[in-house]
């Protein structure tokens, strides 16, 4: 990239992967690049309204959202939109709560928003967007209050994973059910992993990076949701903490 950026927000849009805000070691970010992997080239564009990181970033209908990140003095409850076509940034509704390091993810059509700090506490709560009203509302709290955690969709369900609870690095992971409106544990992580990102990919879940209280990680861990179990694959090259993913389809010949 352009600029270092760590806690920084990753999106996938039309097979280009954003690269939003973060901190590049001195000062909050508001400014955003894009990669294209077909000319293998980064790429400036419109920067955010306010500068953050440690905020969540997510994909609705060819629309990028930021929720809320931490702008260097306190956490955010502000959510931003884009749009690739006007490469403008529009402030909407927002949430409930400041929410720093929260867990951010597109299940069933809505933003949901889970757990992260505000500089005080640590939540356990969860709230989603509906874009077409503009409106946050509440739902089941999680059964663990968690920050710095990975949140990923997959088929039905919503999944949470490590995190860290203010005194300890978490390992443990949680499914939710939205008919039920409820949680339920699953089989914990083989490694404690705050600042961890939750994608999936084929039908599984990763788990990659994160830091387990002592030392950055480069190892991956895949779950599967058929067997109920991690496990580790191919570790990634290096890692220096607060690492964001993104899935680009790629074409193969």
């Amino acid at each position: 990239m352009t600029t270092a950026r760590s806690r920084v927000g990753v999106a996938v849009v039309n097979g280009l992967l954003y690269a939003i805000g973060g901190y590049d070691g001195q000062s909050r970010l508001s400014t955003v690049e894009v990669y294209n992997p077909e000319t293998d080239t980064w790429t400036k564009v419109g920067s955010m309204n306010s500068k953050r990181s440690a905020m969540g970033t997510v994909v609705l209908d060819g629309q990028i959202y930021v929720c809320g990140g931490y702008d260097g003095n306190c956490s955010l409850n502000s959510v931003e939109t884009y749009s690739p076509e006007t490469d403008k940034w529009t402030v909407v509704t927002p949430m409930s709560s400041n929410r720093s390091a929260a867990g951010v993810t597109v299940f069933e059509g809505r933003i949901y928003v889970s757990g992260g700090h505000d500089g005080l506490q640590i939540f356990n709560t969860m709230e989603y967007y509906n874009h077409h009203t503009a409106t946050w509302h509440p739902v089941a709290s999680m059964l663990n209050k968690r920050c710095r955690h990975g949140a990923a969709s997959l088929g039905s369900k919503m999944f949470i994973s490590g995190g860290y609870d203010g005194s300890a690095f978490l390992s443990v992971a949680e499914v939710y059910n939205s008919m039920a409106d409820q949680w339920y544990l699953i089989t914990p992580m083989n490694t404690r992993r705050s600042r961890v990102s939750l994608v999936a990919n084929c039908g599984r879940l990763y788990a990659v990076g994160g830091y387990d209280g002592q030392s950055n990680l480069n190892s991956v861990e895949m779950y599967d949701p058929e067997t109920n179990r991690w496990t580790f694959m191919a570790p990634m090259v290096c890692h220096e903490g607060g690492v964001g993913v993104g899935c680009i389809p790629l074409l193969t010949i």
